[in-house]
């Protein structure tokens, strides 16, 4: 929110004063009015990675038999991504949980035991993402059943950063103009400035994908679109005569 201060007195911070083993306010006399404003720009850009989720969840009477199971059919999926040419530092495991199973009787009106279902899933990152669609029919192929992603971003965004962190700024210094002229002002002088960066990344989620496919059916459809990089600059402006 936009507000006007009246004159006063702005802490930027604390200096460390290492011989007295004692900390001093640094302080900057505003003489004039003081606005702070705040700015968000957002910069959109071609993603170059896209991160997908492979798991499998197995169900079986016995802790052991679900455990087992849900082994076998990871290693299978492990072993079909790594058959697709992903390196290795691009597969992690994001998790592995074995939890009792329960059904609720609705005539007796109390939970009634299965079983139990195991379950372990892995992030992908894929460097070319084209390959989402097809890499994710395969690893379905495969035997994962619990698939989620894909979550695209830029690698390296500091360029989209900076493009948006200037934008930003410079709109804090006309607005800052605006303020000081409609006010009665000639100018302002920067007292603080801030900033906060958050990377807005689309992620369509696909849950529970069927096993079984038809071998002439059609890859699945991905479309990677733009991400966008966004920047929010505040900083306090001191009026100037």
């Amino acid at each position: 929110m936009n507000r006007m201060l009246l004159p006063a007195v702005m802490a930027l911070g604390a200096v460390s004063v290492a011989s007295q083993a004692s900390a001093a306010d640094v302080q900057v006399q505003a003489q004039g009015p003081v606005v702070d404003l705040s700015v968000t720009k957002s910069v959109k850009s071609a993603p170059d990675i896209v991160a997908i989720g492979a798991g499998v969840n197995s169900t079986a009477p016995t802790a052991v038999a679900a455990m087992q199971a849900n082994a076998t059919a990871m290693d299978a999926v492990v072993k079909r991504i790594k058959s697709l040419g992903i390196d290795a530092k691009d597969i992690q495991t994001a998790g592995i949980s074995l939890n009792a199973d329960y059904d609720y009787d609705q005539v007796k009106r109390q939970q009634v035991f299965k079983g139990y279902r195991a379950s372990n899933r892995v992030n992908v990152t894929l460097r070319d993402v084209k390959r989402a669609g097809p890499v994710l029919d395969a690893l379905v192929a495969a035997g994962a059943n619990d698939i989620s992603g894909p979550d695209f971003s830029i690698e390296d965004d500091a360029a989209a950063k900076a493009q948006a962190r200037k934008a930003a700024f410079a709109e804090l210094q006309e607005r800052a103009q605006e303020y000081a002229k409609w006010a009665g002002y000639s100018g302002v002088r920067l007292l603080q400035v801030g900033e906060a960066v958050m990377n807005n990344r689309p992620m369509p989620m696909m849950k529970e994908m069927a096993v079984a496919q038809d071998a002439s059916a059609a890859p699945t459809p991905v479309e990677p679109g733009l991400v966008g990089t966004s920047v929010t600059v505040t900083a306090s402006f001191e009026m100037t005569r």
